[in-house]
């Protein structure tokens, strides 16, 4: 085989696909209102209509939450616009998805869910190697004493780098 075409080889074998690792919603009220305790990566199982519009950035995760039933997990009232050129094709926008995990993530949800009264928030979506993947965070509702302590952290973090801008200049 020629040097020419295996360069060739090896581009065809990463992909076409410069999205990877791009992040397409993020979900910041979720940071703010829980604390959280351990993150997964699922899968989502996908309308065409719906990836064509994410990949359009039409994705809002403000208030969505993750329920597991039995032996599988579903994200509810996440926002996925209605696609632009869509034609007859078209998708409920807040429609009810299944995730895809591991058997025994579901199983790890799930008992800690029950046990130990957490809950299971959306984080962020993004791409990775072409697909659209859901983190998911095992997480702890926050009281009010909290959510003062995080804003008043981010306001020093907020004067400190602007202390530092005005002592480099």
């Amino acid at each position: 085989m020629s040097r020419s075409n295996q360069g060739k080889s090896d581009t065809a074998a990463k992909g076409a696909r410069d999205d990877d690792g791009k992040l397409i919603a993020d979900n910041r009220k979720a940071n703010f209102e829980y604390e959280i305790l351990e993150t997964f990566e699922a899968g989502i199982v996908l309308q065409g209509t719906e990836v064509k519009s994410i990949r359009e950035g039409g994705v809002s995760l403000r208030e969505s939450f993750c329920k597991v039933f039995g032996a599988e997990i579903f994200l509810w009232n996440a926002h996925i616009a209605p696609y632009s050129h869509r034609g007859s094709a078209a998708h409920e926008p807040t429609r009810t998805r299944k995730l895809l995990l591991n058997r025994r993530e579901i199983n790890k949800l799930l008992g800690k869910t029950i046990e130990k009264g957490l809950t299971v928030v959306p984080l962020r979506m993004y791409f990775k190697k072409g697909r659209i993947k859901l983190a998911i965070g095992l997480a702890r509702g926050k009281n009010v004493r909290d959510k003062r302590e995080t804003i008043k952290r981010r306001e020093a973090d907020r004067e400190t780098r602007t202390a530092m801008k005005t002592r480099n200049r």
